[in-house]
This record gives C-alpha cells, structure tokens and sequence, in this order.
C-alpha cells in the first residue's frame, strides 16, 4: 500500500513518483481486478512449470481509433465523445483519480518488441504504460480537451464507485 498525496487537480504517490514496479505486491480492489491478478500468477506459473514463453503485460490505460467510448470502459474516448456530441459525463469521484494513458500504436510496438525478445522476456511481468509524461487526471484531461477544443464541458459527479483507485500507472 504506497502512501497518497492530494494534490489540487490530482492524486500522487508519495514515495513513487516514477510509478509502480512489477515487484509490488498486488492489492486487489474488485472481482475484475482480482481475475486479471490470478490470471497473471496462472501465465507465469505455466512459463515456469512447463517452460512454456509465456509474458505478462499489464497494461495501462489504451486509447486509439475505433475506440468504443462508452462510460465503463474506453474512458478517454468517451470524454471526446461526450465533449463533440454534447453529451452529459458524470465523474465518479472528483476526478483527481490519475491514469496512465498509452496510444494503441505505442502498445502494438510493445507486443511486436516482446516477440522479438521472447527468450529473454519470458516468464516476466512487465507494466506497460505511456510512463510518468503520459499520466494525467480526469480533470486535467477534461482541461487539455477544452484547450483542444476551445469547448468547455462541465460533469456531474458522483460518488466514488466500488473498486475505483485514485492511481492507476
């Protein structure tokens, strides 16, 4: 459990400011949650009992075209959508939650370097995001998009949801 500090448009770790590591114990917040994690441990325990070449890569936060923005996933398509069309957005929480954000190109690269190195890869856990220039909060987010846009989009906002985190790099 690593220490938080709120600041006036977003949260941070105290003691991390470069992110999490692989080697972090994980702390589970909801079902989702703790299907990814036992999924992982099942990869990497097949690579080291049968040797099969097998990577884990936890992923951040992907955005790219074609994205189905919807309010439950796809999170900053969704802001756009909302933003564009004039649709309402509700902010679970009071959007200081941070993401760490990574362009779907920036992911493929990341699978094709995996396969090219799948021998010293595997059976290793690697957190794959856009790092600390890419991480960014719901309010600064909605902020960069009205510079964008020169639109302004106001949410609602509502209680924190079971299972949220305010960090997630």
């Amino acid at each position: 459990n690593l220490d938080l500090i709120e600041g006036e448009k977003r949260y941070s770790f105290k003691d991390a400011p470069d992110g999490v590591s692989e080697g972090e114990a994980l702390d589970f917040h909801s079902p989702y949650g703790c299907s990814k994690g036992s999924a992982d441990q099942y990869v990497r325990d097949y690579s080291r009992m049968y040797g099969l070449r097998t990577v884990v890569l936890r992923q951040s936060c992907i955005y790219g075209p074609r994205q189905f923005g919807i309010e439950d996933q796809g999170w900053v398509a969704w802001f756009i959508i909302a933003l564009l069309l004039g649709k309402p957005l509700t902010i679970y929480g009071n959007g200081k939650q941070v993401r760490d954000i990574l362009y779907i190109d920036d992911l493929l690269d990341c699978f094709d370097q995996t396969i090219e190195n799948i021998e010293t890869a595997k059976g290793r856990i690697y957190n794959i995001g856009g790092g600390p220039g890419n991480r960014i909060s719901l309010l600064e987010f909605l902020d960069l998009l009205s510079d964008l846009t020169g639109r302004k989009i106001t949410p609602a906002f509502a209680g924190w949801r079971p299972g949220d985190q305010p960090i997630y790099v």
